[in-house]
């Protein structure tokens, strides 16, 4: 038996050896050969790929130019058309700028929901161009600024005019040569000169008719001829508290002429103490409206208008606190009317007069009470007779210095104050009132006829 090994298992001769390798060998270059092929494919196909997307670059890029030309030229027209073409249509009247449906200015869109979770809309409207705009619009010619000019002299007696203070006014009449303007008195109080700002920022200058210390009012006098505007007098009495006003002022000088400010009235029938003398007591209560509505230095004098545009107050003085704001006040129109009529026809006021010099107890120590003046101790106010004027209706009366007076007609007298009130706002000249005073301790009654001073 031969020998079995690995060599041997399959005997070969080198024939067949190069035999097979030669059938081996074109078989694998046919193979080389396709790949070969198939690379060359690849490459043609990426070339044409490569050339087809470098021939489509200029297309996207035309399109692209040919996709942005109509936009800009829509922006250009469009521009073109607001600015030009759309307001000579509005002013033609071919297009309206106010609707019932679309509104910018006098409406806004609200959403309303109810529990179910449906909604609905419904359009507020809002007049924006309200009343307000349209009652400052007409009111406004007719509020000036008033300028206190006032003389003084240098060291070398040379005298030269200082502005002393602004205020403001109303022009509330005109006839057929001047107009008559309201203010406060102590805007033009020892002024040497006064002088008007129209609303047109004309500058003429006043005459003063006459002023009142104690309502705090004046009346001056311009000429007529370029006034066009006189304000509308409303009524002050039926005021309601909550109700809209409106004030119009020169506040802090002619800078900001024709300032406008809105609120409400706050109070009225206010009664505010005054010391008009500056001794640190009351002289005088004024009766005043009180507002919300701004009025600050140089509003002194303007108007305090209704909704209706009409004249409801002179704005006259405001609580000057660092704690408080938008307190004002002015003087009701129906107080100071008579008072106006009064200082046009006559220059002055007329008031019932006794011609006295008074001053109130408060102003003595307690202890000279009993023993100067030699009051009984339910004695808990009243006024001091200083002095007489000689030929008074106090002076026949037989009134005299140092006599207390304690009551007038039944009324208390606790001081200054309340004399003034019944004298000024209860009683008219010619009329007789009954005095009750005290003489040396003895309670005494006298009758004095009032005159006018």
């Amino acid at each position: 038996m031969d020998k079995y090994n690995d060599q041997n298992q399959f005997p070969k001769n080198e024939d067949e050896n190069e035999q097979s390798q030669e059938a081996i060998e074109p078989e694998q270059t046919t193979i080389y050969d396709n790949q070969k092929t198939e690379n060359v494919e690849q490459q043609q196909e990426s070339e044409t790929k490569n050339k087809q997307q470098g021939d489509q670059a200029p297309v996207q890029e035309k399109k692209r130019r040919n996709w942005l030309t109509p936009i800009l030229l829509g922006i250009i027209i469009g521009i073109l058309l607001t600015t030009f073409a759309l307001p000579a249509l509005v002013d033609s009247g071919f297009i309206s700028t106010t609707g019932d449906d679309v509104n910018s200015n006098d409406g806004a869109n609200t959403t309303t929901g109810d529990k179910e979770g449906n909604t609905s809309s419904k359009n507020v409207h809002v007049d924006v161009s309200s009343q307000v705009t349209e009652i400052v619009e007409d009111v406004l010619p007719a509020v000036v600024g008033v300028t206190n000019i006032q003389h003084q002299a240098d060291f070398w007696r040379q005298q030269s005019e200082n502005e002393a203070g602004t205020g403001s006014g109303v022009i509330y009449k005109t006839d057929d040569e001047y107009a008559y303007i309201i203010t406060n008195h102590h805007v033009i109080e020892r002024a040497d000169l006064i002088e008007v700002v129209l609303s047109d920022e004309t500058t003429v200058e006043a005459d003063l008719l006459g002023s009142d210390i104690f309502t705090d009012l004046a009346v001056l006098r311009i000429d007529g001829s370029n006034i066009d505007k006189v304000i509308e007098r409303g009524s002050s009495d039926n005021l309601k508290v909550g109700e809209p006003a409106i004030a119009i002022g020169n506040p802090l000088g002619h800078m900001f002429s024709g300032s406008v400010t809105q609120g409400v009235i706050s109070g009225t029938q206010r009664t505010i103490p005054l010391d008009i003398n500056q001794d640190g007591r009351a002289d005088w209560q004024a009766e005043v409206i009180q507002t919300d509505a701004a009025i600050n230095p140089g509003n002194s004098g303007g108007a305090l208008i209704n909704m209706d545009g009409q004249l409801i107050g002179i704005n006259s003085m405001k609580i000057n606190q660092s704690s408080v704001e938008g307190i004002g006040f002015a003087i009701p129109i129906d107080t100071a009317w008579p008072i106006i009529q009064e200082l046009e026809e006559t220059g002055e006021v007329t008031r019932p007069y006794i011609g006295i010099e008074l001053y109130s107890l408060d102003d003595v120590p307690r202890s000279e009470w009993s023993r100067t003046l030699k009051l009984p101790e339910d004695v808990e106010g009243g006024i001091y007779i200083w002095s007489v004027e000689p030929f008074s209706p106090a002076d026949e009366a037989g009134l005299t210095r140092l006599d207390v007076i304690t009551e007038i007609d039944g009324e208390k007298i606790l001081g200054s104050l309340e004399l003034r009130k019944v004298l000024y706002q209860e009683k008219e000249v010619g009329e007789e009132i009954d005095i009750v005073f005290y003489r040396d301790g003895e309670r005494r009654e006298t009758t004095v006829t009032l005159d006018s001073q």
